[in-house]
């Protein structure tokens, strides 16, 4: 259903469905956002626009100019999820859902990605980890989201010559990493500052045993600290090592800041720890108009089936109400909602087990009306 902005309103939304299940979820946010709107005597109003495989239907183009007009001319803008099989392709010349999530990133200046990494105590057992290594754990993951391998010059194309190396003759492709001293710096900035705000710790994620970008990059972060936040504890982590360690040791990790490629990583590992990247928000912040979505992606088997979790996507509109919005309390409301209906037991399929009751496993609007009864 489109949905029109009323100028009267205090907030204004932009949604973005997109893909897969992405519809079913946001409908859950809404939903809660009405309430907090009631609950808290404010309103909101949203527009809704086409991105991903759903735009490139209807459009052509994965990020049509008027979901960008949509997204600039709201406060803030709420995502579900893009992709699917029916869109994917290895031709470089057709457009992948993916590019459009890129691309509004760039495109709205969004370069800091925030994605808490919290185990609600309900959910302990809910971890394929032990519970004497994932109780308490509460991470931040800082990850730049602008620049870097996603964005750097690509290509493929047939070299005849085998590039000279004597090789035979055949395909070749290269991705270029590549980023520059002020985007490391504010992405550094962010990070302290969140640190700053939690337990004073910073680890620093980079590969500067091999790549020229990672030494750049801690070189860099390490003279933002020395200069105006010493008072924080900077530890360095070589990626592979900090993959190891977040799953040997996720309770030691305060905030963790690292480039756009290993971000990506290392925040979808980190979704092992509370047992479904069901449970995993996110808020995309920087120049423009912030954006908040789900860590998941579109999950194409389950749609439509009303079996897909919302709690990720209303987490997330837990994070616009406190960044984008300035209401603490409402977003404070929804988190003791969501874990209140975790501790009552229930659960949809993908955090249910064994001990789950079957009356107890609901589906997506279900779990939904459970959150917005406990607001």
């Amino acid at each position: 259903m489109e949905r029109v902005a009323d100028d009267m309103a205090d907030h204004v939304i932009c949604l973005l469905p997109g893909d897969g299940i992405g519809p079913e979820i946001i409908a859950e946010g809404v939903k809660v956002l009405n309430s907090v709107g009631e609950k808290h005597g404010t309103s909101f109003s949203y527009t809704e626009a086409l991105i991903g495989g759903a735009a490139i239907d209807a459009c052509g183009t994965a990020l049509p100019e008027a979901t960008l007009e949509a997204a600039n001319s709201a406060d803030a803008v709420l995502l579900a999820a893009v992709g699917g099989p029916k869109w994917d392709t290895t031709d470089p010349a057709k457009p992948r859902p993916e590019q459009g999530l890129l691309g509004i990133r760039k495109q709205l200046g969004l370069y800091t990605n925030l994605r808490p990494v919290q185990i609600f105590p309900a959910l302990v057992g809910a971890s394929t980890l032990k519970p004497d290594i994932v109780e308490g754990v509460d991470m931040m993951i800082v990850r730049e989201l602008t620049g870097g391998l996603y964005f750097g010059k690509r290509e493929r194309f047939y070299d005849e010559a085998g590039a000279g190396t004597g090789g035979a003759a055949g395909q070749r492709a290269y991705d270029t990493m590549e980023y520059r001293e002020y985007e490391i710096e504010r992405i550094a900035r962010q990070a302290f500052d969140a640190a700053r705000r939690r337990r004073g710790k910073v680890t620093s994620v980079d590969k500067a045993n091999v790549l020229e970008t990672s030494r750049m990059w801690r070189e860099i972060v390490h003279r933002v600290h020395d200069a105006d936040y010493a008072d924080i504890q900077l530890e360095d982590l070589l990626v592979d090592n900090a993959a190891m360690q977040l799953i040997n040791r996720p309770a030691d990790f305060d905030v963790v800041v690292t480039e756009n490629m290993f971000g990506d990583i290392l925040s979808d590992e980190a979704a092992q720890i509370t047992g479904s990247l069901g449970m995993l928000a996110s808020a995309s912040l920087g120049d423009g108009t912030a954006l908040y979505e789900p860590s998941h992606g579109s999950a194409p088997d389950i749609a439509g089936k009303g079996v897909a979790n919302p709690l990720a996507q209303i987490l997330s509109v837990e994070m616009m109400l406190r960044f984008s919005f300035d209401m603490a309390e409402a977003a404070d409301d929804v988190r003791r909602a969501v874990t209140c209906v975790l501790d009552e037991g229930w659960r949809t399929a993908d955090i249910a087990d064994a001990a789950t009751p079957s009356e107890k496993t609901v589906g997506t609007v279900r779990m939904g009306d459970l959150v917005v009864e406990r607001l």
